[in-house]
């Protein structure tokens, strides 16, 4: 209340970021995304064949690395390129769904310190409007004003300040996530050319998860 009406959208933006803070700590829990043992799970099944298409789509709904995975698996009779071009394009996907919110918890990172400055500045206004009034005989009018212009900066920069620490936190997450996945694949990929007349090729074939 001390803060003015500006305080409200600040208080909107800490409630929105708490919100998705929460939410993709549940969603990039390291098991979530790459389930222990999955890769070694699904190499084996390349050894033995057992490729039948219940098997692929359980596992392309199982996780993100279940999702690309089996994109490699559904091409597995292709040249390696083509492995390699579908991995990368189910991949962007994938890294996609990880960023999720993640633009929008940078943005209030960004104008939360706005927010504040907004609130500032009608506290400074007000401030002054109650000098024009009653002149600076009132020392209480003219707290007043600074007092919301005080707090508007203080919530402004308590929002923007936790929201800019987990959007870096949470970006950093979702590219170590994308180098363990690309590893996997990568693993995956070798077993499903090895001994085959299309893998012409020597040097290993990269498969890149850029993530963002």
């Amino acid at each position: 209340m001390a803060g003015g009406w500006a305080m409200l959208p600040i208080l909107l933006c800490s409630a929105v970021a708490l919100a998705i803070v929460l939410e993709r700590f549940w969603t990039l829990r390291h098991k979530a995304v790459l389930p222990p043992g999955l890769g070694a799970e699904v190499r084996e099944w390349a050894r033995s064949r057992k490729l039948d298409p219940e098997h692929l789509a359980a596992l392309s709904t199982n996780s993100p690395l279940g999702a690309v995975l089996a994109a490699a698996l559904a091409v597995r009779n292709r040249p390696r390129e083509v492995i390699k071009e579908r991995v990368e394009d189910t991949g962007r996907h994938v890294v996609h769904r990880l960023e999720r919110f993640l633009g929008t918890l940078g943005t209030i990172a960004l104008i939360g310190p706005l927010l504040g400055l907004l609130g500032t500045v009608f506290g400074l206004i007000r401030m002054f409007l109650a000098v024009m009034v009653s002149g600076v005989g009132d020392p209480m009018k003219m707290a007043g004003g600074i007092g919301e212009a005080l707090v508007c900066t203080a919530a402004g920069l308590c929002v923007a300040i936790p929201a800019y620490v987990f959007h870096r936190y949470f970006r950093s997450r979702v590219a170590s996530l994308a180098v363990e996945m690309e590893r996997e694949v990568f693993l995956l990929t070798d077993e499903l050319t090895a001994g085959s007349e299309i893998a012409s090729n020597p040097g290993p074939a990269r498969v890149a998860l850029a993530a963002g």
